[in-house]
């Protein structure tokens, strides 16, 4: 039967192509965005702006419906966004750039797959900026199904600011990215 194929074969997107926040603040919205990805606004009125970093149109909008109501707190809902960058000095120059203008992280975590700095927006929203530990993600699965990230899921918090000193001193990358737990007796 033609197409019948479809039915058991695996289908997946070819990629994420934009996450759409809701606000009645746009303009502090899309000025903190921008300021955290050093992202364009590519199109803006008083109803919706997007913004791009890289070779998609738009990755992120930012919309102001006229009957929202204001962040709902802590309800079940989106968690966060999160970025990878392709390197750990690439990480720790947007954290010192953006720390630079008062824009602080609110956490630095080692989840063990990933190095990351979360950060608040002014609705509350979460994004991640992170790199990636492992190099493929055949690693980073075998890392998820280990006995390791199995006792410790959250992985462990980091004092950032050392690190960053640390990296300037030139302390090799595998050291200050190393997993707390990678250690540890199975």
């Amino acid at each position: 039967m033609p197409g019948a194929e479809g039915t058991t074969r695996r289908v997946v997107p070819a990629r994420l192509a934009h996450v759409v926040l809701r606000t009645r603040r746009l303009r502090p919205m899309l000025d903190w965005w921008a300021e955290l990805l050093q992202a364009e606004v590519v199109f803006e009125n008083e109803f919706i702006g997007f913004l791009t970093f890289d070779d998609e149109h738009h990755r992120i909008a930012i919309v102001r419906p006229p009957d929202l109501e204001g962040p709902a707190g802590h309800t079940a809902g989106l968690d966060h966004i999160a970025f990878t960058y392709a390197s750990l000095a690439d990480l720790v120059a947007t954290y010192e750039r953006l720390k630079n203008r008062g824009v602080d992280a609110t956490w630095v975590v080692n989840h063990g797959p990933t190095l990351s700095v979360y950060y608040r927006d002014p609705d509350g929203n979460r994004a991640e900026l992170q790199i990636d530990r492992f190099r493929d993600g055949e690693e980073a699965t075998a890392f998820l199904r280990s006995p390791a990230f199995a006792r410790h899921p959250v992985g462990h918090s980091v004092d950032f600011d050392d690190l960053v000193r640390r990296f300037h001193e030139g302390e090799d990358e595998a050291v200050l990215t190393a997993y707390r737990y990678d250690h540890e007796n199975a």
